[in-house]
């Protein structure tokens, strides 16, 4: 016996017409969501029909037929990621209210895989797109948006004319440094990925950069996450002629990395350089007495993503807009005071 003859055969609108005794034209009105237009007697003859055979209407090709397909694309760089993960599950939770599914396609940093699903989600008939995009694709990107409204998440495209949603980066450099300054920190250490085009870096590097020349007495360098960043970190640690010493890592990425780096040369513990870090993840806290974060509202930015989306969907033409939430200030003993 094969597998393929264990496999129910999808019961159709056509069986459904013939058990119930009405037209295929009856059973359409009443999973259309038009059984109003139907006598009681034969709403609950289909009712009882539907349950028995065990009907479930194709979503997919009734979207198709009323042109409308309730599904959005959503495009992602790196899944792996928390930020990613949390963003996620916002948008789909203000999917799932507002009766839409959401199809997920996740480039892995690859412009490859980007391009690609970028041509697939055209043929998946998609009606919107919410992008957390690598912004290597620009020209493919412009193309799909004159026939499908879109929202960014997180970075921005400056050719690309649409809604924009994330955090306020100025706002969560600025408030790394208050706390580092106020806890006493004059040389602060930014680590981060390679800015790669990528909006949100180049916005907290630029940031950290002016906030740092505003603050009188203070002490900032920015290095790079790569291979090297170990030797780099243990040279720029040595440099302690300039007042006690902390790091800002400009992500989760960045934090991990920073802290495996402090762990491998013992300098974890209390008496290392204080940290702070851009984003909020659940290991933080059992790190030592804690790393103090900036949280983003992850899912707050995902739900607002797809808000915007829906009002493109319902036909506004307003101005785009960028939506910057505010960061969340956490502090633990990762930045202790210092005398």
């Amino acid at each position: 016996m094969t597998t393929e003859s264990l496999t129910p055969a999808r019961v159709t609108i056509s069986e459904v017409a013939k058990a119930a005794g009405v037209s295929k034209a009856t059973v359409s009105r009443y999973i259309g969501g038009d059984r109003r237009l139907l006598a009681d007697a034969t709403a609950q003859r289909l009712a009882a029909v539907i349950e028995h055979l065990g009907y479930r209407p194709n979503q997919m090709a009734r979207g198709l037929k009323r042109g409308q397909t309730r599904l959005i694309g959503m495009l992602v760089a790196d899944i792996l990621n928390p930020y990613s993960v949390a963003v996620i599950h916002g948008v789909e939770t203000a999917c799932r209210r507002h009766g839409y599914s959401l199809m997920l396609c996740n480039t892995n940093r690859d412009d490859e895989q980007e391009r690609h699903h970028l041509h697939a989600l055209q043929s998946y008939n998609v009606e919107g797109l919410i992008v957390n995009t690598l912004g290597h694709q620009p020209g493919a990107l412009l193309q799909l948006h004159r026939s499908l409204p879109m929202v960014l998440v997180d970075r921005q495209l400056q050719d690309l004319q649409v809604d924009m949603v994330g955090l306020d980066n100025t706002d969560a450099v600025e408030q790394a440094l208050d706390h580092l300054y106020a806890q006493g920190y004059r040389d602060v250490i930014a680590i981060g990925e390679p800015l790669d085009g990528t909006s949100s870096r180049h916005e907290r590097v630029q940031a950290f950069t002016a906030s740092v020349q505003r603050r009188q007495g203070l002490r900032g360098r920015v290095l790079t996450l790569d291979d090297a960043l170990p030797n780099l970190l243990q040279h720029a640690l040595a440099r302690n002629d300039h007042g006690a010493q902390a790091l800002l890592t400009f992500n989760g990425v960045a934090t991990l990395a920073v802290t495996r780096a402090l762990q491998a040369a013992g300098r974890l513990a209390s008496e290392g350089p204080g940290l702070i870090a851009i984003d909020e993840l659940e290991w933080y806290p059992l790190v030592g007495d804690g790393i103090s974060a900036l949280a983003q509202p992850t899912e707050r930015i995902g739900s607002a993503a797809f808000e915007c989306l829906l009002e493109r969907l319902r036909g506004s033409e307003a101005a785009p807009r960028r939506l910057d939430f505010k960061a969340q200030l956490i502090v633990r003993g990762s930045t202790p005071k210092q005398l």
